[in-house]
């Protein structure tokens, strides 16, 4: 709708509101403190804006796509969003590692942190998120290994962690994930054999491993 300006303090009194959409339009500035308020607000959609700001504790389904949020992600994310099932933060300007108590998010189905400046590793405790189903780290800067714990993930359909600086083989573990269906690694330095175990991924449909560093056949 091309909207622009703030988004009104009043927003907050709306006390029964279970989704709001306010995606791809001109918004700035922080989200008004009262919105904190809407115990009923179940998903929010932000993505497309320039905002910043705190969002009610409620929210299962969070897309802050292609705005400015900047700074590190929160290390206490999860404690202040602890039903929180979808999370969109791709295309915008944040930093740092990721945080450790990503972990806590035990509902989360779906992560999409691509298109950021996220460096460091992927810690192996992103395994505990056991009821991932799509996971998206594609276009930043992590280094170090794909964890064995990924495995984990048996309802994982779609894994992305492209155009990084990964290293290392991948783990047999993820060929053991039956329902995978995307599976991006392009654009790293991974390297070693690719074992006779991907053919254990029979609902592949997409499979991206090229400008790595592979050997063998």
């Amino acid at each position: 709708m091309a909207l622009t300006g703030g988004i009104p303090r009043e927003f907050g009194n709306l006390s029964f509101l279970v989704s709001l959409d306010l995606g791809r339009n001109n918004f700035h500035g922080n989200l008004p403190q009262e919105m904190t308020r809407l115990r009923r607000l179940k998903f929010l959609d932000l993505s497309f804006n320039n905002f910043r700001g705190e969002v009610p504790s409620c929210i299962e389904i969070i897309a802050f796509t292609g705005n400015s949020l900047s700074g590190n992600l929160p290390n206490g994310l999860f404690n202040g969003l602890p039903i929180l099932k979808e999370l969109y933060l791709s295309g915008n300007k944040l930093v740092g590692h990721m945080p450790t108590s990503l972990s806590n998010g035990s509902q989360l189905k779906i992560l999409s942190l691509s298109k950021n400046e996220f460096d460091g590793p992927i810690h192996s405790e992103i395994g505990r998120l056991s009821s991932l189903q799509q996971l998206y780290l594609g276009a930043n800067h992590f280094t170090g290994i794909i964890p064995q714990e990924i495995g984990n993930f048996a309802n994982l359909m779609e894994l992305s962690m492209e155009v990084n600086q990964i290293t290392g083989s991948v783990p047999i573990s993820i060929f053991n994930i039956s329902v995978l269906q995307v599976f991006s690694l392009w654009g790293n330095n991974l390297n070693g054999l690719l074992p006779r175990d991907i053919g254990n991924l029979t609902k592949m449909q997409f499979l991206y491993l090229q400008e790595n560093r592979f050997t063998g056949t």
